[in-house]
C-alpha cells in the first residue's frame, strides 16, 4: 500500500492535481486498507501530490481506524463532536499550499460532504477522483490476480452445489438463502444472489422472489460474494427436469458468443472488441436485440469498476486487467440465459477465474 499511495502521489503530479480526497470507499481501502464506515459524520483521506498523507476521522471512529493499520500509512487527524472537520480539511491544505490548487474528490464522496469542502475552498478547482484513481487500480498486481482467481475457484465450489438446490416447488427466495449459506463458507460476505426462474430470467437484474420453480424452468443464476478483500462474480443457467422448448439451440449459440469474446481477450486488443465478438455472434444468429447490457465489467475490490467492456470504449487491454465476459439473450415472458466468467488479461493472452461447464445443467 505505500507503493500504491506513491503512485497516487505520482499520478496526482503528473495531472497538476494539488490533492486527492478520499472518503469511505473501495479507494480508501485500496489506499490504506481502512474499511470505514459510511457516517454522517466526516472521515477522509487526504493525499497531498508532495508530503505525507492524512486521514481524518470522528474521534469514536479511531481505534477502527488504528486497527485496520491503516494509521502507519497515514498520520491520524481525530475531530471532536463539537469540531467542523470541514474546517480542519481546509487548515490542512492551507498549509499544504493546496488550497487553490486542483482538488481531486473521490467519485463517491456523498455530496454533503463535497458541497461542503467546496465551500471552506472557493479557490480550487474540483475534478473526479476517479481521474486520478481510474489508472492505479484497473491493473491488478500479481497478489490480486491471485486473489481474484482464489474467489473464482470459491464461487465455482458454489456453482457445484447449485443443481442440487433447484427442485420443483422450491421459491426462488429459498433457493438463495441456501446459496448465501454456501457463499459464505468460503466467502467473508455475499455480495449478492439472482435466482431468476422461468420468466424472470429474461430479466437480467431479476429480484429473487416467491416464485415457485417448475418442470421445464430454465433458471439463471448469478452470484458473488467477497473473498479476502476481492470479489467472485459468476452466472451458469440451469433447468429443472428439462429444457423448455428451444432453450437448447438459443443456449447453444451463447456460449459460442461467450467463448468468441473471451478468445478475442489479449493485450493490446481494444475493450469494444471483446463486446463486438460476442455481440457480433448473437446478432448473426438473430439474438443481437435481445442482448440488451454490455458484455462485461471490471472485477477487483469492486464488482463494477474499469474496465468497461462495451462499444464505444477503446481502451487498449492490458496485462493484469480484470473483467467479467457475460453476453446474454433475454426472451421476454419465455425465459433468458447469461453466461459468466472473470477473465485476466495475461501477457500473451488470457485465463479465467472460472472453471464450472458453461453448458446449461439439467437439474432431476
Amino acid at each position: 500500500m505505500r507503493t500504491r499511495l506513491a503512485r497516487a502521489q505520482q499520478a496526482l503530479r503528473d495531472q497538476d492535481v494539488g490533492a486527492l480526497l478520499v472518503g469511505p470507499s473501495a479507494d480508501l481501502r485500496y489506499l490504506v486498507g481502512y474499511h470505514a464506515l459510511p457516517l454522517e459524520r466526516l472521515t477522509l483521506l487526504l493525499v497531498p501530490a508532495a508530503g505525507d498523507p492524512a486521514l481524518v476521522v470522528p474521534t469514536l471512529e479511531a481505534p477502527r481506524a488504528v486497527d485496520s493499520g491503516a494509521t502507519a500509512l497515514a498520520e491520524l487527524v481525530t475531530w471532536e463532536e463539537t469540531e467542523d472537520p470541514f474546517d480542519l480539511v481546509r487548515d490542512r491544505l492551507v498549509a499544504a499550499g493546496v488550497a487553490e490548487a486542483r482538488l481531486a474528490v473521490q467519485d463517491q464522496l456523498w455530496a454533503t460532504f463535497t458541497l461542503a469542502l467546496q465551500a471552506r475552498l472557493p479557490a480550487a478547482r474540483w475534478l473526479p477522483g476517479g481521474t486520478v484513481m481510474r489508472e492505479l487500480r484497473v491493473v491488478k498486481d500479481p497478489d490480486e490476480v491471485a486473489a481474484l482467481h482464489g474467489a473464482g475457484a470459491a464461487i465455482d465450489a458454489v456453482h457445484a452445489r447449485v443443481p442440487e438446490l433447484l427442485r420443483p416447488g422450491r421459491t426462488e427466495r429459498e433457493v438463495g438463502r441456501d446459496i448465501a449459506e454456501l457463499i459464505l463458507e468460503d466467502h467473508d460476505e455475499v455480495d449478492f444472489v439472482i435466482v431468476a426462474g422461468g420468466p424472470n430470467g429474461a430479466s437480467p437484474h431479476h429480484e429473487t422472489g416467491e416464485r415457485a420453480l417448475e418442470v421445464g424452468d430454465a433458471v439463471v443464476v448469478d452470484i458473488g460474494g467477497v473473498r479476502r478483500g476481492y470479489c467472485s462474480d459468476m452466472t451458469r443457467n440451469y433447468a429443472v427436469g428439462r429444457l423448455p422448448d428451444g432453450y437448447a439451440a438459443l443456449h447453444e449459440v451463447l456460449e459460442e458468443a461467450q467463448e468468441a469474446a473471451v478468445a478475442a481477450v489479449r493485450p493490446g486488443v481494444p475493450a469494444e472488441a471483446v463486446d463486438a465478438a460476442a455481440r457480433d455472434h448473437l446478432t448473426a444468429a438473430g439474438y443481437g436485440e435481445r442482448f440488451v447490457h454490455r458484455t462485461g465489467h471490471g472485477i477487483g475490490i469492486e464488482v463494477h469498476e474499469e474496465p468497461y467492456i462495451v462499444a464505444g470504449n477503446d481502451l487498449p487491454l492490458a496485462a493484469g486487467m480484470a473483467f467479467s465476459v457475460e453476453p446474454g439473450i433475454y426472451l421476454p415472458g419465455r425465459y433468458g440465459a447469461r453466461i459468466e466468467d472473470i477473465v485476466v488479461v495475461t501477457e500473451d493472452g488470457v485465463a479465467r477465474c472460472n472453471h464450472r461447464p458453461r453448458e446449461v445443467l439439467v437439474c432431476a
